[in-house]
């Protein structure tokens, strides 16, 4: 199935950082996603001071990032799966709606000296739970509002909207906090939620066109994990993703600790903490047009993984705050370095139909990261000790330099991912049920001895596109008597799969099928036949084991 919206005019030839803001409906959102950011921002330094000031437990305190985090991993693939098939504007009118009242209610608690450390933490657990269910929408509708050559500006921008909040959110945060109290913070959060509320309530999105059957749910969730297993660029951003989350996990799990506990500080030193590390990361989206030019996903990636290297080492065993104002200034430009590279590989290295489940899968594993992290930090921090965790997981960050090898990073803003539909459709196709199948299908080369090995390498990669889009089983077979004829096949569950199989091929595919049938040297094209299960008889018969009915005799 491919999806299509309305698109945006195209850019100018020239493409800029600033160039999404082109766009009216881009602004609005933006504009509307910085405010909401601030709210999120002070409301994690109020929620992560409160439980720190109510318990003794570093544990409790590095928790606070799991139950940030956790949600994304039990409801990522969920809300991707829903952003693909539902209407986004409605999702994103729930989801808001939804933490709007969570923050308004844990607000009037803690105002009302009725929350706990536990309760702290089950309340960030339900903003979680509409954080989760929000941002695949939220990243998924960024090839909505800008044309793709703009599309990796739009997501530094949104990577800058987020790093502004963190720099003035802490700040304002702390402020009330040391002047009022976290309850207040909560409120304005509660209030934060309802311009982004307003911006997608007058949004008039234009309804989605789909070619194919249309997907359930389960099927669609199978196609999103399908999708991601048999895409080696994805996967390979997925490990690297994991491998700095879980590490990065120290330092937002921990610092709060080192300002209160090794430092004896105040909430406003660790607001102020924070808002360095944000200055840090608007600063490095001012520098990303240099980087852009002068430095490929892998060195940025390996420099941010290097700085969060000392970032830790520095947590750990610097005790001048001023100096560590710098440090965190370093490590927000390397955040966005790093962040930026993932998010912009991901969303450029898939279609649209998957979009929304593909990210949903990488946010998955970044949450997971942070989530394993925290736990594993604080408990090191609670059963060893604060210095200990840190520069374990310093040492972590510097092995995790090496998977540059086995998964290197690739741009992928050449890909042209439009579907191929032009390609010629089955004779009788419309009149066959889309629940009937299994459905085998054939492609019938001829294939010259000198060109087995080519042939098998361009196959190869072809399999993988099928099994990819739909494909339950995929192979190429020799024919005994005349070793020429070549046959590939792949196998679909149902004749509506392979519909949707057919819409899911990109342009980009298109070229790996070319390089497969340029081996082929017979006069005609490649013979393709289409073999529907014969509807009276069971489709696959296993056979019994002899010894098996032996027994029942």
């Amino acid at each position: 199935m491919s999806d299509s919206v309305a698109t945006p005019p195209a850019p100018p030839a020239k493409v800029t950082l600033w160039t999404p803001f082109m766009y009216a409906l881009f602004r609005a959102i933006w504009i509307a996603g910085l405010v909401s950011n601030v709210g999120t921002w002070m409301q994690n330094v109020a929620g992560v001071w409160l439980v720190t000031t109510l318990t003794t437990s570093a544990l409790l305190v590095a928790l606070m990032q799991t139950a940030t985090s956790l949600p994304a991993f039990l409801l990522s693939m969920p809300a991707g799966v829903m952003a693909d098939l539902v209407d986004r504007r409605r999702l994103l009118l729930l989801t808001q709606g939804f933490m709007a009242a969570v923050a308004t209610g844990l607000g009037v608690l803690t105002l009302n000296n009725g929350i706990s450390a536990y309760g702290v933490l089950g309340f960030t657990f339900l903003l979680g739970m509409g954080a989760a269910l929000n941002a695949p929408i939220w990243q998924a509708i960024a090839t909505e509002l800008v044309p793709r050559p703009a599309l990796g500006s739009a997501i530094t921008l949104n990577g800058v909207s987020n790093n502004i909040a963190r720099a003035i959110g802490p700040a304002i945060g702390g402020a009330i906090i040391a002047y009022y109290s976290s309850g207040w913070v909560f409120l304005l959060n509660g209030v934060s939620f309802l311009g982004t509320w307003a911006v997608v309530y007058f949004w008039k999105r234009q309804p989605t066109v789909t070619s194919g059957p249309a997907e359930n749910f389960i099927g669609a969730l199978r196609a999103g994990m399908r999708y991601v297993q048999y895409s080696p660029a994805i996967y390979g951003v997925l490990a690297r993703t994991f491998a700095f989350s879980f590490g990065a996990a120290a330092m937002w799990g921990l610092v709060s600790v080192v300002v209160a506990r090794r430092l004896h500080l105040s909430s406003g030193h660790y607001g102020v903490m924070l808002s360095w590390l944000g200055a840090g990361a608007v600063t490095g989206a001012l520098l990303m047009g240099r980087a852009g030019s002068r430095l490929n996903f892998n060195q940025r990636v390996l420099l941010g993984v290097l700085a969060f290297v000392g970032t830790n080492v520095a947590l750990a065993l610097v005790n001048q705050i001023f100096i560590l104002y710098a440090v965190m200034f370093v490590s927000g430009i390397a955040w966005l370095l790093v962040m930026t590279s993932f998010s912009t590989t991901v969303q450029l290295s898939v279609p649209r139909w998957v979009q929304a489940r593909v990210i949903s899968v990488y946010m998955l594993v970044f949450q997971a990261g942070l989530s394993v992290g925290s736990l594993v930090w604080g408990e090191l921090a609670d059963h060893l000790s604060l210095r200990t965790s840190l520069l374990a997981a310093a040492g972590w960050m510097l092995a995790s330099t090496l998977l540059a090898v086995p998964f290197p990073m690739r741009s992928a803003e050449g890909l042209n991912l439009d579907p191929a539909d032009d390609r010629p459709h089955t004779v009788g196709e419309d009149a066959i049920d889309p629940d009937s199948g299994p459905v085998m299908v054939t492609i019938e080369y001829h294939v010259e001895p000198a060109n087995w090995g080519a042939f098998h390498a361009a196959a190869a990669q072809l399999k993988r596109l099928r099994l990819r889009d739909g494909a339950l089983r995929a192979g190429v077979f020799a024919d005994v008597a005349h070793p020429t004829r070549i046959s590939e096949f792949f196998y679909v569950a149902t004749w509506g799969e392979h519909q949707r199989q057919y819409h899911r091929f990109t342009r980009e595919d298109q070229v790996v099928e070319a390089a497969v049938r340029r081996l082929h040297s017979g006069p005609d094209a490649p013979r393709v036949t289409h073999l529907l299960a014969f509807p009276t008889t069971s489709n696959v018969e296993v056979a019994t084991p002899i010894a098996t009915l032996e027994s029942q005799r």
